[in-house]
């Protein structure tokens, strides 16, 4: 009987919302004020969050905030704060000769690790996080002795700098193999073919590889030299040794032979400080591949 007359009191002072469930009722009880006063602060909060700082979004961006504060300004703000202190080393690095870079131990050190930052940032998208080249053919790995346009740092700077066949720039790196397939017929390509196989040690046809050492003398020998070796000012890989930059199975080399290649580079020039760029020179030239 206590149970009830407790439960009648409960219902006469708050009342019910109506609900009934198998004969359980819900009493229509006020919320705890601390609990409504946390909430009332908060939406208060949220009032003067919206009044104060970027909030509410818009077409082309969102409202600013009567306090003007910007996560991209305060990213702004840092960055310039470390170039600030880094400006008297980067006048440093920029001033010293690239060869000369190294014989420098804190001007190497300054370098290798701006360097690495940058280079995770722009080029390993392409070149892979370890330099070693992505999966995709003509992404060239960094850390081998085999380089298109030479491996010295002063090399590395001026790619870095002014790219490949990048049109736009009139210092760029620039060469294009013809299409073979369009000058030469099939059975000539094919012979062609042969005759890289042959001079890069791998099994192919003794007759055909014949007949390709002559066109290749006549199409091949004033870029990838009469040894297939190549030549770094145009670009030219050296044929005779296992390295790819587009594979070197019979079907690849094919390939190239009738379409060409035509790898291209950007230039950073326009998006990377003179200090960065020397940076990342000396960071590739570094990784072990750099002469």
């Amino acid at each position: 009987m206590a149970d009830t007359k407790k439960e009648q009191d409960k219902a006469e002072e708050y009342g019910t919302t109506g609900h009934e469930w198998d004969g359980i009722r819900e009493y229509d009880t006020p919320m705890p004020r601390w609990w409504l006063w946390t909430f009332y602060a908060t939406i208060v909060w949220a009032v003067i969050y919206v009044i104060l700082f970027p909030a509410i979004p818009l077409v082309n961006g969102a409202t600013p905030g009567l306090l003007g504060f910007s996560t991209r300004g305060q990213l702004a703000e840092e960055m310039q704060a470390a170039r600030d202190a880094n400006a008297e080393i980067d006048s440093q690095l920029v001033a010293a000769e690239l060869t000369e870079i190294s014989a420098d131990p804190e001007l190497q050190r300054y370098a290798m690790a701006g360097g690495a930052a940058v280079f995770k940032t722009y080029c390993a998208q392409c070149h892979g996080a370890g330099a070693a080249g992505v999966q995709a053919a003509g992404y060239p790995n960094l850390l081998d002795d085999d380089w298109l346009w030479g491996g010295d740092i002063e090399a590395i700077h001026q790619t870095i700098t002014h790219g490949i066949r990048w049109e736009a720039d009139p210092d760029t790196r620039f060469s294009q193999m013809p299409a073979f397939g369009e000058i030469l017929e099939g059975e000539e390509i094919d012979a062609l073919t042969a005759h890289v196989l042959a001079i890069s040690g791998q099994d192919h046809d003794a007759g055909l590889a014949a007949t390709g050492a002559e066109l290749y003398a006549e199409n091949c020998a004033s870029c990838h030299g009469d040894a297939g070796m190549g030549d770094r000012e145009q670009g030219a890989p050296n044929l005779t040794d296992a390295i790819w930059l587009y594979g070197g199975s019979e079907e690849e080399i094919h390939e190239t032979i009738t379409y060409s290649r035509y790898g291209i580079m950007p230039p950073w020039q326009d998006r990377l400080t003179e200090a960065q760029i020397r940076q990342v020179s000396a960071y590739v030239h570094g990784l072990g591949g750099g002469e």
